[in-house]
């Protein structure tokens, strides 16, 4: 019998945080995109704010600040942030067992 090699753990790895790295990717597109004021009428800036809404919908409105640009980093970028966090760990357990 052969060792184990655990090339199928290190894909599974892989996997989960490319898929966290996109998520987040999506998500921090939209902040970029609100602060520089993408024209919201354009298909992409559209599909981009849908994605990252459904995404960071969870933690959307989470923070009260006064400006929107505020809310909408801290928001989103918390989101952002525990995705890649989150995938990460997961991936790296993952490759360690």
């Amino acid at each position: 019998m052969s060792p184990r090699t655990g090339t199928g753990s290190s894909t599974a790895a892989r996997v989960i945080a490319v898929v966290a790295d996109i998520m987040a990717f999506i998500i921090i597109l939209w902040i970029l995109m609100y602060l520089l004021d993408a024209n919201r009428g354009n298909d992409l800036v559209q599909w981009v704010q849908d994605s990252a809404h459904w995404l960071a919908g969870w933690s959307y409105d989470l923070f009260t600040f006064d400006e929107t640009w505020a809310r909408v980093v801290a928001g989103y970028g918390l989101a952002a942030a525990v995705y890649l966090f989150v995938g990460h760990a997961v991936a790296g357990r993952i490759r360690r067992s």
